[in-house]
């Protein structure tokens, strides 16, 4: 039974690494896209509304995550 104890610090710090690397992928993928439609329409605004939704949604991932790691802690 020990063991059990030892893996489940070491699962929540996974899991809180983890994050940061989450939140970049996101990012990165809707600033991709928002760049991509850019040079297909000739604009400059979708690179700028993409990265926002983007980190609103990478922030939104982190809040749900955080909040779920709390509630599997009681």
């Amino acid at each position: 039974m020990p063991q059990n104890t030892k893996l489940k610090p070491l699962n929540k710090w996974m899991q809180l690494i983890s994050i940061p690397a989450q939140m970049g992928v996101v990012i990165f993928l809707f600033a991709y896209l928002g760049q991509y439609l850019d040079e297909k329409y000739q604009s400059e605004n979708y690179v700028k509304i993409f990265t926002v939704v983007g980190v609103f949604l990478a922030l939104y991932n982190v809040i749900r995550q955080v909040n779920q790691m709390s509630k599997n802690e009681k």
